[in-house]
């Protein structure tokens, strides 16, 4: 395969090790986001068999995601001054260990917080995930090797809810855990083999008060998010803990931003942001991850309380969408390898916009094949944009600062999809007041133009973009 090949002039290592270093992070890759969507699935279960309400119950879920975006970037910061090697692997085996645990515990705190350390150790593997691969690889696979781990990606999202209904439906709810084990201890194996030991920056300090700021800052706006979500929005009122940790979010956020402009060496750098390819990518990601998490919980809602599909039949319908990622994305990202990154995601964006305004003008009554066409070119159009939008983001910035632009990755695309999944819950608590299928087909409706209206921004910040490069 050419991703192996030597050429004179190539940086990182030479191709079997490559190989070896790509197998190790695309594990770790494909066991944090089958974690993800399997977990999902199963909360309900997971709730009658430890005998708890659904409030707790979806703390197995959030547990996660607080604390691994709490932790997003100080593990890119600290990639970048200790290493890769030894951060994926400290990650690595805390995400096993505690895969083990969370299969093991015997009531509901003890999962939650298994699930607390599953996050922080998932943070640690995932922010760098993109960083280690453009250390290892030339620049001239950069984009391959990026649209092959987002085939990776769709590819198991597509797989995730097949494989998750069966073991729920064979077996039971602690073996969504369980099927972490050996998978990680042999990720662990390839990635103390392979992956390479030597700090970028090495001697620098590490930024306590930086990493204090940040999780704070990065944990209140999960939780501001969260809390819009919470019933009171049905009232049309804001609670206090939305006002609290929005306020906390915003505070601590500007004492970030103040700190890092002061310190001498920053958590984050802001010189990372003076390059204009690099910022307008981030926010065209962005806004397109607000996109996704918006149309990812909207649809469900539309199979399942709309048309009146059952969960299997829903999650079948979705495939189209991983699908359409998994054919286009290695393409997109040779191409992004030859020709201008801009231009290839911003063309995947028109597409993915198409997609997006075709499913939000489906008829009362839909066959299957129609939805399954309008979400395959969806997932044909975020395929295209997704790769060459990492590649330019990550070839925007010294090969030193990778890990740096890795983590802004990760955030963006944490917070992208937390924001679109809480602003579809405010959108039913305030147009649905009862169980009225009319309502609901309506909320959904507007979730969707507001999918369509954020990929619409997306656009707009990608041909800004595209105006900077000439």
């Amino acid at each position: 395969m050419e991703l192996f090949s030597d050429k004179p002039g190539d940086e990182g290592l030479p191709g079997r090790e490559r190989g070896l270093v790509m197998a190790a992070v695309m594990t770790s890759t494909l066991m944090a986001v089958f974690d993800g969507t399997m977990v999902n699935i199963a909360l309900p279960q997971m709730a009658q068999a430890l005998n708890v309400a659904s409030p707790l119950a979806v703390w197995f879920a959030n547990g996660y995601l607080l604390s691994a975006a709490m932790t997003l970037l100080i593990f890119a910061a600290l990639a970048t001054r200790i290493g890769f090697r030894p951060v994926f692997i400290f990650g690595l085996s805390l995400f096993t260990l505690a895969s083990l645990g969370c299969a093991l515990s015997p009531d509901a705190n003890i999962l939650i917080g298994m699930r607390i350390l599953q996050g922080i150790g998932g943070a640690a593997t995932l922010s760098i995930a993109p960083a280690i691969l453009r250390s290892v690889f030339p620049g001239r696979l950069l984009g391959r090797i990026l649209g092959l781990n987002a085939l990776l990606i769709a590819s198991s999202t597509a797989v995730a809810p097949v494989l998750g209904g069966l073991l729920l439906s064979t077996l039971s709810w602690q073996w969504l855990f369980a099927i972490n084990v050996v998978p990680g201890l042999l990720a662990l194996m390839l990635g103390l083999k392979a992956i390479p030991h030597k700090p970028v920056l090495s001697g620098q300090t590490f930024d306590l008060r930086g990493a204090l700021l940040s999780a704070t800052m990065l944990g209140a706006a999960i939780m501001a998010t969260n809390s819009f979500a919470s019933p009171h929005a049905a009232s049309h009122a804001i609670s206090a803990s939305v006002i609290n940790w929005f306020g906390l979010a915003l505070i601590s956020g500007i004492a970030f931003i103040l700190h890092i402009r002061q310190a001498d060496k920053p958590l984050l750098p802001p010189a990372i942001f003076h390059s204009g390819r690099f910022s307008l990518a981030a926010l065209t990601s962005l806004a397109c991850f607000i996109s996704q998490g918006v149309t990812f919980v909207a649809l469900p809602f539309l199979f399942q309380r709309v048309y009146g599909y059952s969960a299997f039949t829903s999650a079948l319908l979705f495939t189209p969408w991983p699908v359409g990622i998994a054919l286009v994305a290695p393409w997109a990202g040779k191409l992004a390898d030859k020709y201008s990154p801009s231009i290839i995601s911003t063309a995947g964006l028109l597409f993915f916009v198409i997609g997006l305004m075709l499913l939000a003008t489906l008829p009362a009554t839909a066959a299957h094949w129609d939805i399954g066409l309008r979400s395959l070119i969806c997932g044909m159009g975020f395929g295209c944009f997704q790769s060459p939008n990492n590649r330019e983001m990550l070839s925007s910035v010294v090969r030193e600062w990778s890990g740096y632009a890795s983590g802004v990755l990760a955030v963006v695309r944490t917070f992208g999809q937390c924001l679109g999944a809480a602003l579809v819950s405010v959108l039913l608590a305030v147009m649905v007041s009862a169980n009225s299928i009319v309502e609901q087909d309506q909320a959904v409706r507007v979730s969707l133009w507001l999918a369509v209206a954020a990929s619409g921004c997306a656009i707009v910040l990608s041909l800004s973009r595209l105006r900077r490069n000439k």
